[in-house]
This record gives C-alpha cells, sequence and structure tokens, in this order.
C-alpha cells in the first residue's frame, strides 16, 4: 500500500506475436519502467477506453504507447485523448510519450505534426542528447544513444516554451521536454530487436514497406546495438522524478 501508480495509455492493437511473448505492448512497458510496490494499470485509449476525471488523481504518472495511427489525425479516439492530455499537462501529471505518444503530446502542447520529409526510419538510430540540458546532465549520459526507431511521422514544429532535447540525421526533434513533467520520445526505447524484427514483417505483409526496403532494415538491425539500459534509466528517473 502507498506505492506509486502509473497509468499505460495503449493506442495500438496487440500483436499474436507480443501478446504471446511479453503480455502484450503493456508488458513491454512495465518490464522497461515497473519497480517494486508500484502499481500499474492499462487503459485502451485506441478502443475508446480512457481514465476518467475522477481516476486522474489516483495517478503518479501516465505513458502514451505508439500506434499505427497518425498523431495528426482526427479520429473520435485521438480527439478524445488529445482532450485527456490537456488535462493532464494543467494537471502537472508526469507524462512520458513514446513514438505516437510523442506525436500526439507535441501536438497537444501546440506543436504540428506530419509525415517525414526523409520517409519511414526503422532500425537502430543513433541519437545527439543536447549538451545544454540539465536531464541528461543529472543522469551523467554520454552525448549520443542508440534506439530503436520505426516510424514515418515526426514532430515537425513545437512552441518556443517546449525544449527540444535531442535530434538524429533524420529526425530534426527525436525528444522534447516541456517543463519538468512532460517529455516525448520518438523512439522506441522499450523495443527489443525480436519485436522490431517482428514489426518489420507486420508492416511488409500490409504492404506500408517494400520487400527490398524491409531486407535492407533486416540486414543492418545486427550492426548496432540500441542503448537499452540507458534509456530505462533516463525513462525511469523521469517518469518517478528521481532527477
Amino acid at each position: 500500500m502507498g506505492g506509486k501508480r502509473f497509468g499505460v495509455l495503449l493506442c495500438a492493437d496487440d500483436s499474436d506475436y507480443v501478446k504471446k511473448k511479453y503480455g502484450g505492448y503493456f508488458g513491454v512497458f512495465v518490464e522497461m519502467l515497473a519497480e517494486e510496490g508500484e502499481t500499474w494499470d492499462v487503459f485502451r485509449v485506441a478502443a475508446g477506453e480512457l481514465p476518467s476525471d475522477d481516476l486522474i488523481g489516483l495517478y503518479d504518472g501516465f505513458v502514451i504507447t505508439g500506434s499505427c495511427s497518425d498523431a495528426y489525425g482526427n479520429d473520435i479516439w485521438i480527439c478524445k485523448l488529445l482532450n485527456l492530455l490537456h488535462k493532464l499537462v494543467s494537471s502537472k501529471k508526469q507524462i512520458l510519450g513514446i513514438c505516437f505518444g510523442h506525436q500526439i503530446l507535441g501536438r497537444a502542447l501546440g506543436g504540428k505534426i506530419g509525415r517525414a520529409t526523409t520517409g519511414w526510419d526503422i532500425g537502430v538510430t543513433k541519437v545527439q542528447l543536447s549538451s545544454s540540458s540539465k536531464l541528461f546532465s543529472s543522469l551523467k549520459m554520454p552525448a549520443s544513444l542508440s534506439v530503436i526507431e520505426c516510424h514515418r511521422d515526426e514532430v515537425w514544429e513545437l512552441p518556443p516554451q517546449v525544449e527540444v532535447v535531442a535530434w538524429s540525421e533524420k529526425t530534426g526533434v527525436e525528444m522534447f521536454r516541456y517543463g519538468d513533467h512532460i517529455m516525448g520520445i520518438q523512439g522506441h526505447p522499450e523495443y527489443t530487436k525480436d519485436i522490431l524484427l517482428h514489426l518489420i514483417d507486420r508492416l511488409l505483409q500490409r504492404n506500408f514497406i517494400l520487400e527490398s526496403y524491409a531486407d535492407n532494415v533486416k540486414s543492418k538491425v545486427d550492426t548496432g546495438e540500441p542503448d537499452r539500459e540507458a534509456w530505462k534509466k533516463l525513462c525511469t528517473s523521469f517518469l518517478k522524478k528521481k532527477l
């Protein structure tokens, strides 16, 4: 009793593979972020399940997951999620957005989101961290970290009060921070390589990517390792105010 409580705002449908091996994407996030004594709940927001106003106060923070949907779309559930995020932002809850979550957070803060001008970014990407950010210096992070990426949308623009704290060769806004309670990460610190390889196959089956592109990405996956422990430290420290 008395432990912290967190909610995962699940914006994607679980694949059979991830459901079987990890207990769904909720299980993937819990494995990376949960610590003893905490309570973690899932809200399947893409299916219309969101925490009610009276429930919000029970949580110390929320994590917004990736999605196959576009963060600049106006599906009913996306509009409801935006409404929820406006409430969470004003309530100063800790909010961590990943991939789609990063983009929808950027939109909620007044930014512009759209298709990436450089196309799909899939694989292990090196992200440059801002040397001026207190977030990284307090955790003694290196100048760059590798992370698994899988996206074709990106944050185009953010209002001036939002700080861009990381970027890469293909993506100008890899991470942003707003105050001490909101952080977005374009990459997938929670992903393992097997999840990425499975996702590439799913994208290929759905004709989102060409076979030649899929083969090329797969051939490069083994050449780089994501810095999963460093990302775990960064995400848990932010979410649980350990900075």
